[in-house]
């Protein structure tokens, strides 16, 4: 994913601060791909210099409001539309099930159990997000519905993690190595 583009759609919607991008970023995106305040602040120095983002105002202590400009629209539009989509997926619970083999039988249930419980809890928050969308909370505006999507993918996703972890549980490795 990129950061770049990320944060001119989170720009689309209204000018803000590298402050306030970071939270909105954390709130939308965190869960789906994390990003610091100094990867952020970094970032939105290049959109600056590429001139897909200009100053909107400045306050105090050197806060500055960025806004997207024409050109970062068309950018992230032009992202949107024509640049191949990375379909790979980096989950790390996937990668370490590759050495279940290597743990303990109880140490991989206890750990499989934090797992099933920790994406019942994250398609939990997505299905509370879903909602408030269904009723309208935060109005029906394209940027909304387009949320309200994104929710649906993050349930549908995080159900079939949290299932995958207890059908693992059912489907330990047969032998475990030798220390």
């Amino acid at each position: 994913m990129s950061l770049r583009h990320a944060l001119l759609g989170l720009l689309a919607e209204a000018p803000a601060s590298g402050w306030d991008l970071s939270r909105r970023f954390e709130d939308l995106l965190g869960s789906v791909w994390p990003a610091k305040h100094p990867q952020i602040y970094g970032e939105l120095r290049k959109l600056q210099d590429d001139e897909f983002i200009a100053t909107e105002a400045e306050g105090p202590r050197g806060r500055k409001e960025y806004r997207i400009t024409e050109a970062g629209l068309t950018e992230v539009r032009r992202w949107l539309t024509e640049v191949e989509v990375d379909h790979t997926f980096r989950l790390e619970p996937l990668l370490r099930s590759m050495f279940f083999w290597l743990m303990d039988p109880d140490k991989l249930a206890e750990y499989l159990d934090r797992e099933a419980a920790y994406y019942r809890g994250l398609a939990d928050y997505y299905r509370e997000i879903a909602a408030a969308k269904d009723r309208g909370d935060y109005g029906t505006d394209p940027q909304t519905q387009s949320i309200r999507i994104a929710a649906e993918a993050g349930i549908r996703l995080t159900d079939a993690l949290g299932e995958w972890a207890e059908w693992a549980q059912s489907h330990p490795p047969s032998k475990q190595r030798k220390s």
